[in-house]
């Protein structure tokens, strides 16, 4: 006989993995050429260095150096020749001042917005939504045509080194595309360490050809281009400046000469992907980039107006490869020097290109957050980066370079007039902020903004009046009709969260004991009510509910939401930590878990918001469907999908509910949902010094004292109506253990995801070890 009723029992473990879903081929693919999927709690270390990020960022801005010049010359020579060379200095002055006007005028933009300074974020903060999405719009078309006439003029180096590879132009533009493509959906980190390196390469590269130019001009074997070379665009005769054909031709030029500007946004817009402290690190990029644009137009213009180096007709070869090759001379070192430097040249314009890769993506992400573009674009994908948004910008250029055959010179002007409307817009807003915020209307911020604002504005005038004709007809027709649709999107995404949200009227169930219901929770709206009502009707014996968190920011407003209703409060909300956003893996191992015993039967409830017709197809993922397929080949698990029509709400024929028939609560409202919790909690209490060293989890002896360390990955507080309880499981390598907190609803400071250290005496609940009340560290 046994001796006690313990005699025989089982020992306690800790918890251990359970199984996961096979992974399909398209995974497999994925995984393969990109890489294992990041965890979302490493999102932090793919923020970029100040050096990275003057790789990444910068590149664009600097980049276009390479060929701001150029455009000048294109405009100028035809109308006055030779004497062009004479007029191309006081142009490059002109684009020197408006860069440093424009460069204090965004560094003024990224201190005052400090997570995000693009056009789009000044707009709408100053001037309202559909002055916003004006500035969207640019923003979008701008980082697209970027990518392509970047792509070209890195190619167009190629060409200039190779010019038999010439017929092979487009075709090698689009692989280029690909390439980037590719390399950004590995992650930001991988493509700035890729792309630092070509900006310091094409840096070098020009400071070697200007100390070379410098030397031969004043040694006198500094050549000059003949202006009878075939192939030279048209030379035209000499005239006077004070014609009315001559200020057009000299306006041109200004327009021309205004994309060497183009790339200066770029710091602002992407400001969240730098490290800590943010704006910090991006002001002072933002200088040094500024600075070194100014000494490579100057030196460009400088070694072009003494050589007189005459752009082609079909841009190749391009300017910057003739003041190079007439800098370093004929010689074999001379010509290893060129060919490095072209690689450089071809290299920061890849690099430029890149840039848009990192900016456009977090740009999109901010205007679908606000709902004006759909929702998928807002989603992080295998790699931490925002896929969607990656996939977007390269389907866009890649029609442009197809469309215009790689044509420097037919998107030169589109891309000019995106940019210049975006620093239009952020300099007006500035200026209203500024005059807004000080006592003193008048003061050095609303006139440096102010100056701005009427250079920027200028420009857009002249690109639209001279440059109509030659491509920026496709910006005024065009904006407007993306501007409609983006208000409609938005208005869409209105209606169906008015129809979701919680009111005071939605009828509670009464809830029986029978089996186990689990409702997976992605927001607290009508849709969510209905599944924990129709939850009520299964009778079961315990009714929980579960958000796999992917976000912590949205976890955060479920559980705050959670914790105001009280149409809710006798429902536990769990958060489970699901770092690789495989939702589906996610579900399929916590219904593995809950139904370890033989005598459970689990019932999973996904609500469904039902959305009609491509609109709701374009707007919407299907997440419900994807968990429940492998969910329904468990024993003993039902995954139920609850679907709730947005569409009839949102059209007007939905039922209406007597009032007779709702219980209602004049002590709820949809408004306190969302108030902030207030309750004053406890600073994090330290952990005391009993255990000398860590036990792995998996160690961890049943009513022995324990000191473990390891990874939060799910919190459970009990439910409003109940004693106050924390539930908090902690994971090493090794297994996992629950730690109990009573009297407990919650620990500042600790979330899904974080690091505790933690010590008590070990215990046991259902068979699994667990922690009654620890002391605790929660490590940073």
């Amino acid at each position: 006989m046994p001796k006690s009723w313990t005699d025989g029992a089982p020992q306690p473990v800790a918890m251990q993995e359970s199984a996961h879903l096979k992974d399909p081929l398209s995974y497999k693919i994925k995984r393969h050429f990109l890489g294992a999927a990041l965890n979302r709690h490493s999102l932090g270390n793919q923020r970029l260095s100040k050096r990275n990020a003057y790789g990444i960022l910068s590149s664009d801005c600097i980049s276009s150096s390479a060929y701001g010049g150029e455009q000048i010359l294109v405009a100028l020579i035809p109308a006055f020749g030779l004497a062009a060379f004479t007029i191309f200095p006081t142009m490059l002055a002109v684009v020197l001042l408006m860069l440093l006007v424009i460069t204090f005028s965004y560094r003024d933009v990224i201190g005052t917005y400090t997570k995000s300074g693009s056009a789009y974020v000044v707009a709408r903060e100053n001037f309202g939504r559909v002055t916003s999405q004006v500035a969207a719009i640019e923003l979008m078309f701008g980082y697209i045509i970027t990518v392509a006439i970047q792509s070209a003029a890195g190619v167009a180096a190629i060409i200039s080194t190779f010019p038999e590879i010439n017929d092979y132009k487009v075709h090698i533009t689009v692989g280029i595309v690909l390439l980037l493509t590719f390399v950004n959906l590995r992650g930001v980190k991988e493509a700035g360490l890729i792309f630092v390196v070509p900006s310091y390469l094409f840096i070098m590269g020009m400071f070697i050809v200007f100390a070379m130019g410098v030397y031969r001009y004043f040694d006198g074997s500094l050549p000059i281009y003949s202006a009878q070379t075939e192939g030279l665009v048209e030379i035209g005769q000499a005239q006077g400046l004070i014609s009315l054909a001559a200020v057009l031709y000299i306006l041109k030029a200004f327009a021309n000469g205004s994309a060497s500007l183009t790339g200066i946004e770029a710091i602002s817009d992407s400001v969240p992907i730098f490290k800590s402290p943010e704006h910090k690190n991006a002001r002072q990029v933002l200088l040094l980039m500024s600075a070194t644009l100014a000494i490579l137009i100057v030196g460009i213009g400088w070694l072009a107006k003494e050589t007189l180096a005459i752009p082609y007709a079909d841009g190749t070869p391009t300017v910057i490869s003739l003041v190079a090759k007439a800098a370093l001379g004929e010689s074999v070192v001379g010509s290893v020097l060129f060919i490095l430097t072209q690689l450089g040249t071809m290299l920061i314009l890849f690099a430029g290109a890149n840039t848009c890769f990192s900016a456009f993506p977090n740009m999109v992400n901010i205007v679908a957050t606000d709902g004006y573009l759909p929702k998928r674009l807002s989603q992080r994908g295998h790699r931490l980066v925002f896929s969607n948004g990656i996939f977007f910008i390269a389907g866009g250029a890649l029609i442009l370079v197809i469309a215009t055959q790689a044509s420097i010179t037919v998107l030169a002007a589109i891309y000019a007039l995106t940019v210049f409307i975006g620093f239009s817009l952020t300099s007006a807003g500035m200026t209203k902020k500024s005059w807004n915020a000080s006592s003193l209307k008048i003061n050095s911020k609303v006139l440096l903004h102010g100056i701005t604002a009427v250079i920027s504005s200028f420009t857009v005038l002249v690109l639209i009046t001279l440059k109509f004709a030659e491509g920026t007809w496709v910006v005024v027709i065009g904006s407007p009709i993306f501007i409609l649709i983006m208000l409609h999107f938005n208005k869409q995404y209105n209606r169906e969260q008015e129809a979701l949200m919680v009111s005071s009227e939605q009828e509670r169930a009464t809830t029986i004991v029978r089996h186990n219901v689990t409702v997976l929770v992605d927001n607290v709206d009508l849709a969510t009510v209905g599944a924990i009502r129709y939850a009520r009707s299964l009778k079961p014996r315990n009714l929980s509910a579960v958000h796999f968190v992917i976000d912590d920011r949205r976890a955060e407003e479920i559980k705050d939401a959670w914790a105001k209703s009280d149409a809710l409060d006798d429902v536990t909300l769990e958060l489970i930590d699901c770092s690789d956003r495989r939702l589906a893996n996610a579900a399929l191992d916590y219904a593995i878990r809950m139904t370890e015993k033989s005598d459970v039967e689990l019932t999973l409830l996904l609500p469904r918001r039902a959305y009609s017709g491509f609109l709701g197809r374009l707007l919407h993922d299907q997440t419900a469907e994807e968990i429940a397929a492998p969910i329904s080949q468990l024993q003993r698990v039902v995954a139920t999908i609850v679907p709730f029509d947005v569409d009839r709400i949102t059209s007007g024929s939905q039922l209406t509910v007597q009032p007779q028939t709702v219980a209602t609560r004049a002590s709820v409202s949809s408004t306190e949902l969302f108030k902030p919790v207030k309750d004053v909690i406890k600073p994090t209490e330290p952990i005391s010094h009993y255990a000398e060293d860590l036990t792995p989890i998996g160690k961890i002896q049943w009513r022995q004292r324990a000191q473990v360390q390891g990874q939060v990955t799910a919190i459970k507080s009990a439910a409003k109506g109940a004693a106050p309880l924390l539930q908090v499981e902690v994971w090493d390598q090794s297994g996992g253990v629950t730690l109990y907190f009573l009297g407990r609803r919650e620990i500042a400071g600790l979330e899904v995801g974080a690091q505790i250290r933690a010590e008590g005496m070990v215990g046991e609940e259902e068979g699994v070890l667990t922690i009654l009340n620890p002391s605790y560290q929660l490590l940073v």
